[in-house]
């Protein structure tokens, strides 16, 4: 991990937020790393995982109370912040995130126990994760996350046909703004709409300058069809296979608190604890974010 310091002040115990790099075999992820003077070594590291489109910034209003815990590490992924993207000819495919978190557990991490503490998409990565490597997830929480989309068997064929064509048409060219705040209004809307404020916290990470303006960093490639997804009951078997304690935060204006089918994935889990929160889908950015942060890190706490 290569490290860049942006505050130099650690004499209140007030986490310190980094810059951070760290090179895999065939890309280099990057990220912010927070710190605290008197964090135990003995507590697991945190690594979070972002949301779909999102990037590390996401964490900014968790992460500082988090990072009195243990080392913290907000990790962009693939395609998103200032992390690399995948090679051309290639797609974005929900297993090779998970690999992506494999190898820099195992190789910056030391293949030890981490807790992980994922929002969204990043809240199925750590899943995935947590179900083929049990034994280096200590606790997992998922922020209105539980399980992968799914669908089934019947749209196998179309949903390859739809990624297909979509990946041959190409994804056209990136719209170029004036200013952040005109690209912030763009990412307040959605299926996962933003306050202004909120937009304006997370999206700097995702725009690089480009003709007195800025343009999204983020792969255009994100937004193309998957070509291959998840049934329910690999979905379902994902999930039983996660030995971790885990936490499902669960948004009370979210994504998931009315969704079918919930209850069986919840009950998939073997030791799951759920506790709703005030806030929508990003309600870790959102608003009030200390709900979200007291339960996590009283979660993280426990033994």
């Amino acid at each position: 991990m290569h490290d860049i310091a942006t505050s130099p002040d650690l004499r209140e115990n007030k986490p310190v937020v980094r810059e951070a790099e760290w090179p895999l075999q065939h890309i280099t992820l990057a990220g912010l790393s927070w710190s605290a003077v008197d964090v135990s070594s003995s507590n697991p590291p945190i690594i979070m995982l972002h949301g779909w489109l999102d990037n590390s910034l996401t964490f900014t209003g968790i992460a500082p109370e988090l990072a009195k815990l243990a080392s913290l590490h907000a990790i962009d992924m693939a395609g998103h912040g200032h992390s690399g993207h995948r090679p051309p000819g290639q797609s974005y495919l929900l297993m090779d995130y998970v690999a992506d978190i494999a190898e820099l557990i195992e190789e910056h991490f030391n293949g030890g126990k981490v807790d992980i503490v994922g929002h969204s998409l990043g809240g199925i990565v750590g899943s995935l994760y947590a179900s083929a490597f049990p034994e280096s997830v200590r606790r997992l929480v998922m922020i209105d996350s539980l399980g992968a989309l799914s669908r089934p068997v019947s749209d196998t064929v179309p949903q390859l046909r739809k990624s297909i064509k979509k990946r041959m048409a190409g994804s056209g060219k990136s719209a170029v703004y004036p200013d952040i705040a005109a690209a912030a209004k763009v990412r307040e809307g959605g299926l996962s709409p933003l306050s202004h404020e909120a937009a304006l916290a997370l999206i700097p990470r995702n725009l690089k300058a480009e003709n007195d303006g800025f343009s999204w960093r983020t792969d255009p490639r994100l937004r193309h069809p998957s070509q291959l997804m998840m049934t329910e009951e690999q979905v379902v078997a994902s999930l039983s296979a996660i030995e971790a304690p885990s936490l499902f935060v669960r948004a009370q204006d979210g994504l998931f608190i009315s969704r079918a089918g919930m209850d069986d994935r919840a009950d998939a889990v073997p030791h799951l604890q759920i506790v709703d929160v005030p806030g929508g889908h990003h309600c870790h950015l959102d608003g009030d974010t200390r709900p979200v942060a007291d339960v996590v890190r009283n979660f993280l706490e426990n033994e």
